[in-house]
């Protein structure tokens, strides 16, 4: 006669006394559900920030008013997609699990900045996708 053994789910295991210690933000980095706080929605923006007004020559007070910015010690969302505005070439990255906005940076994220604003601020030179483009 076969022996068969019982599988077990995640629910049956007990509590770890140490996993508070161990992980004592389970969900830091993570970007589905309603966990967590969302930092850039704080109103923060490159306008507030005058430091900044220097390393965006030609931008208007208004586009200045639409980089959203998110403040220093908040949480990047894994998998979304930043740039830095204190790198000189404003790369754009994809943020992993742990990352946050350490105290030399100024991260915009791109969903809070509109698509031609975003292909500016990364240095894209292609009228059509700056909203330039002349009729013919």
């Amino acid at each position: 006669m076969a022996q068969t053994q019982k599988q077990g789910t995640p629910e049956d295991r007990k509590p770890d006394e140490w996993e508070k210690d161990l992980n004592p933000q389970p969900m830091a980095g993570r970007n589905y559900g309603l966990e967590g706080t969302h930092p850039e929605k704080a109103g923060l923006n490159a306008y507030e920030v005058k430091e900044l007004h220097s390393q965006l020559p030609g931008y208007t007070d208004d586009e200045l008013k639409q980089i959203t910015l998110l403040p220093r010690g908040s949480r990047l969302e894994e998998g979304a997609t930043y740039l830095d505005l204190n790198d000189s070439e404003h790369r754009e990255f994809t943020a992993t699990g742990g990352m946050e906005v350490g105290s030399n940076n100024w991260y915009v994220p791109k969903t809070e900045v509109g698509y031609m604003l975003w292909n500016r601020l990364r240095g894209v030179q292609n009228p059509e996708r700056l909203g330039k483009a002349s009729g013919s």
